[in-house]
């Protein structure tokens, strides 16, 4: 049966495509939605990109038939404008010059089954208290957290094969788990995945490893300590393992996990590594970004330049590398005005530099260690516009919890952190890992913390 789809402004704004999603059925555009784009196609940032991508792909359709009576598109289906229904009567408590209800009265006029599509979940709200069908856009949508895909797993193998594990790893045809019925099964393996590996007859033997094609092999950094940390965890071995690896296997590395689990700390420390103790040239330089509302938008016309402006925002890496300059817990606040000097001759010696998320669009970004924090609150469009960037010899580190997001119409299911590492997973170029709540190692209280709240 073929459906009539509303389409809202922020659907249009996270995704200015979405109008090819809906398959073989109507897709109407109030025009109350192009008011809206067009008041949004100057903004600065990915807001003011997607409007006039939106406005942009509207052109296109424009030009190949009349819009108000309809236009066919690519993949089935048919886009058309809507000026109609001014004169549709809403529930007085809703105003009639608001524009989510001028949508909404473009809803209750037309016929058929009719189904309005956007992000707003207030909206939604008010959709259903009058009796029209109402959705999320699902395109972009990923699995639930429970279906995501975590990067490692846990199974068995013979005890036997533990003998040559160092130097021929072991078969993945050998592994096994067992399932909720207590049956033994071979898992479904993904490459690069990372393995907690335990002998079956043993509580003993545990060797933590990796998916290489037909086999689990020992992981190549477990004993390296990038600028003096070591891991403490499995989780943390993992971790390391990926981001020690050079650009050219592991080109981008996507980690989840909670607050408290040294995501940032341990991603800094080894891009320390790499470039004050080891400096092999593998990278010209460590770049950090973290994406929050403040940098999709024009940073302001407030006195000071980019990096004063953002500095705020980059307080928690200030925090990490202070831990990692001065590693002397005791003594380390004793000489405030002496760690802050060292950590102020990185950023003037050009080794790590700090950038709004805004100005990183349409670069090409070459041997680079690019630290992307707080990667739950990027938009799925935002994801594709930073892995894209990489050039030869760039590391793209995407880091987050898909539990703390903070900018509007995003969740954990729509998310550029969950969209990535779902979409990536599988890529022989890409390596994933989730921390566990457990792996928190901030404090004792942090780790209570993290279990009870």
């Amino acid at each position: 049966m073929i459906k009539t789809y509303v389409v809202d402004t922020n659907v249009l704004i996270q995704a200015p495509d979405a109008l090819y999603c809906f398959d073989d059925n109507q897709v109407v555009i109030p025009v109350v939605v192009l008011e809206e784009l067009d008041n949004l196609k100057k903004a600065e940032g990915e807001k003011g990109a997607n409007a006039r991508a939106a406005i942009r792909i509207l052109e296109q359709l424009r030009q190949k038939g009349d819009l108000l009576t309809g236009v066919k598109l690519e993949h089935g289906g048919t886009l058309r404008i809507e000026k109609n229904f001014v004169d549709v009567k809403l529930p007085p408590d809703l105003p009639e010059d608001k524009m989510d209800n001028r949508i909404l009265k473009v809803c209750k006029g037309l016929e058929g089954d009719v189904v309005l599509v956007t992000k707003d979940i207030l909206l939604r709200v008010k959709a259903q208290i009058i009796g029209v069908q109402a959705e999320d856009f699902t395109a972009e949508q990923v699995p639930e957290r429970s279906g995501q895909y975590p990067g490692r797993t846990e199974a068995y193998a013979p005890e036997e094969c533990f003998k040559d594990f160092k130097k021929k790893g072991i078969s993945i045809d050998r592994i096994y788990i067992i399932d909720e019925a207590g049956e033994r099964k071979n898992p479904q393996l993904i490459e690069n995945q990372f393995v907690i590996l335990k002998a079956d007859q043993s509580t003993k033997k545990t060797v933590l490893g990796r998916v290489c094609k037909t086999l689990i092999i020992p992981l190549g950094y477990g004993k390296h300590k990038p600028y003096g940390i070591v891991p403490r965890n499995a989780g943390q071995y993992f971790l390391q393992e990926a981001l020690m690896q050079p650009a050219e296997i592991a080109p981008l590395v996507i980690v989840k996990g909670m607050a408290g689990t040294a995501k940032t700390f341990y991603s800094l420390a080894v891009g320390l590594e790499k470039l004050l103790n080891n400096p092999t040239g593998e990278y010209r330089r460590m770049m950090i970004t973290r994406p929050n509302a403040q940098f999709d938008s024009d940073i302001g016309f407030l006195p000071g330049d980019e990096q004063e402006k953002i500095s705020p925002l980059m307080r928690p890496i200030i925090d990490n590398l202070e831990q990692l300059i001065d590693s002397n817990e005791e003594k380390r606040y004793e000489k405030e005005d002496e760690l802050a000097g060292k950590i102020e001759e990185i950023f003037e010696r050009g080794l790590i530099k700090t950038e709004a998320l805004n100005y990183i669009r349409g670069r090409s970004i070459v041997k680079t260690y690019l630290i992307i924090d707080e990667a739950q609150n990027m938009t799925p469009n935002q994801v594709k516009g930073i892995i894209t960037r990489a050039g030869k010899g760039t590391k793209i580190i995407l880091l987050g919890d898909p539990n703390q997001i903070d900018r509007p119409f995003l969740d954990e299911r729509t998310n550029g952190l969950s969209f990535a590492a779902e979409h990536m997973k599988g890529s022989p170029l890409c390596w994933q890992v989730t921390l566990t709540a457990e792996e928190c190692e901030r404090s004792a209280l942090a780790m209570d913390a993290v279990k009870r709240l």
